[in-house]
């Protein structure tokens, strides 16, 4: 191999004797030198080029390693990972975002009944019923356990409420509660058939709400050891509950009575925590009633996290004459991602009334 240090000289000694008369290429002939001095400057430009291709080529694989490592943790998440975040999602109101991590989630595991319990939900809350209790019905007969299938049987109730379908909502909440009956969890039972008679209440079937809530107030009394506050708790729901009736058969004095019934079990101080639900009772009589300016009076002091008070409200300012406040109340509403009664009453009035006003 030739040295590299004489190639270099044999090159320059070609440059500064280009008549071939350097004592390094007496009597050799001109073309091979300039060959050899092509080479060297090939080879010096290359080598001279490689520090930076590799600068570069090291500064580009963090950017790649950095985007790599972002799409990690999506790639890498459990089917059940999938679906809890698809619940944070679903709770700030971004069904679409949730509805495809909860899809990937049954790409992964297709028999995940929670996977179908969510995917019910966020479709629910879309207005996408049909295609909402598919997967309502797939969690039903997925579900493990007497507690999971309970809380999938009513979270269909819970769908049929959205288009008040008493009905078959009332199917599924005697499933539930008669499974609690043969359990003997009287509590458990007697709140179950107070959800069904608020959902038949709210979608017009008085008579069935009726049964319903008598069928709640006379489970709770077979609790062994009641206390004298759980008595006065279930007494107040269900002078609460009568008086709600009464308004919406138009019985105003019926209605007042129980209203009154109420307040004295509430003044007796057992179950404070029940005091928000009297000015909601007071607002409900009085907006059936007729009487909105004292409904608003009475619901402006009810929970304001509620949608179906909210609804409510904006159902009396609309009444009075005041679409501003109507429509800002059922705007509200829509801030609401909640899958329970009082959102399936309020949700669906809300967009319809939103919609109708271009809103």
């Amino acid at each position: 191999m030739l040295d590299p240090f004489s190639t270099f000289t044999t090159a320059r000694e070609a440059l500064v004797f280009p008549s071939g008369d350097s004592p390094l290429c007496h009597n050799r002939p001109m073309k091979p030198i300039i060959r050899v001095l092509q080479l060297f400057l090939g080879a010096w430009l290359a080598i001279a080029a490689c520090p930076s291709a590799q600068s570069s080529n090291l500064q580009q694989t963090p950017a790649k390693e950095t985007q790599t490592q972002a799409q990690a943790p999506a790639n890498s998440m459990s089917p059940a990972d999938l679906v809890k975040q698809g619940r944070k999602l679903n709770s700030e109101g971004k069904q679409d975002e949730a509805l495809a991590l909860y899809r990937r989630a049954l790409q992964q595991s297709p028999d995940l009944p929670d996977a179908h319990l969510a995917i019910g939900i966020a479709l629910d809350l879309q207005g996408q019923y049909d295609e909402a209790r598919t997967h309502l019905q797939k969690a039903i007969e997925l579900a493990s356990g007497e507690k999971s299938k309970a809380q999938a049987l009513k979270t269909m109730a819970v769908s049929y409420a959205f288009q008040q379908n008493a009905g078959e909502a009332s199917k599924l909440e005697r499933q539930v509660f008669d499974a609690q009956m043969a359990a003997r969890d009287y509590p458990a039972a007697a709140e179950t058939a107070n959800e069904a008679a608020r959902i038949a209440l709210e979608s017009g079937d008085l008579v069935w709400a009726a049964k319903w809530y008598q069928t709640g107030y006379t489970t709770a009394q077979r609790k062994p050891n009641l206390t004298p506050a759980e008595k006065d708790l279930w007494d107040f729901r269900w002078q609460h509950a009568q008086a709600r009736i009464a308004a919406r058969q138009g019985k105003r004095e019926e209605a007042q009575k129980h209203v009154s019934a109420a307040k004295a079990i509430l003044d007796k101080g057992t179950n404070p925590q029940q005091a928000s639900y009297f000015p909601y009772l007071a607002g409900y009589v009085a907006f059936y009633g007729n009487d909105y300016k004292a409904a608003i009076a009475e619901l402006q002091k009810a929970d304001q996290r509620d949608p179906f008070i909210l609804s409510l409200l904006a159902q009396a300012y609309e009444k009075s004459g005041d679409k501003t406040q109507a429509m800002e109340y059922y705007r509200k509403i829509l801030a609401s991602n909640a899958h329970n009664p009082t959102n399936a009453f309020a949700r669906p009035l809300a967009k319809k009334k939103l919609a109708d006003s271009g809103a």
